[in-house]
């Protein structure tokens, strides 16, 4: 018996996760750029992430062709951005500020960290495409507050309530 779509995906959102914008050059030089919420680490060595994208998407078939891809990890000033990203429009970037990384993939300025990939592996992932990268270059900016994902909802973090937690041992890492 399968679990009730809409109940399992009111649990999944009890998860809280980050907001990225993958963003590619497809073949013809055109840009693409989805919203996702499922970004994850994979291996440091090498150097190895993931995200998944629904099969649905306009955009998968340009992404999986494309030579290189960046995880543009997004700040808390830049829910516009998630919103955009996330829909089907005609021209997503209009007035969108970024400079080009690896294989022409854009770099949304202001973004907290980017992550600079080459296509590694593609698996199947059911109504989704699990892609992993290899990042080739990256960079961060510790300092900006995140855009944060919860609940159906954009969340802030509570700056001076953080606490170190007795995990992830260095293994996991």
């Amino acid at each position: 018996m399968s679990p009730d779509p809409k109940q399992l995906r009111t649990a999944l959102g009890q998860f809280a996760t980050g907001v990225a914008v993958i963003t590619a050059q497809d073949r013809r030089g055109g840009l693409i750029g989805l919203t996702m919420s499922s970004f994850n680490s994979v291996s440091l060595d090498p150097p190895l992430i993931l995200f998944s994208v629904d099969r649905r998407a306009n955009s998968l078939n340009a992404l999986l062709e494309a030579q290189g891809y960046a995880v543009n990890i997004l700040s808390r000033q830049q829910e516009e951005l998630s919103n955009r990203f996330a829909r089907a429009l005609s021209d997503k970037w209009a007035d969108v500020a970024h400079s080009l990384g690896h294989a022409q993939a854009p770099l949304l300025h202001g973004a907290i960290a980017h992550f600079e990939c080459a296509p590694y592996a593609q698996y199947d992932g059911g109504d989704h495409v699990i892609v992993v990268g290899r990042v080739l270059r990256f960079s961060a900016n510790p300092e900006a507050e995140p855009l944060v994902f919860f609940r159906g909802k954009y969340h802030s973090l509570k700056s001076g309530d953080e606490r170190t937690p007795e995990w992830p041992l260095p293994i996991h890492y």
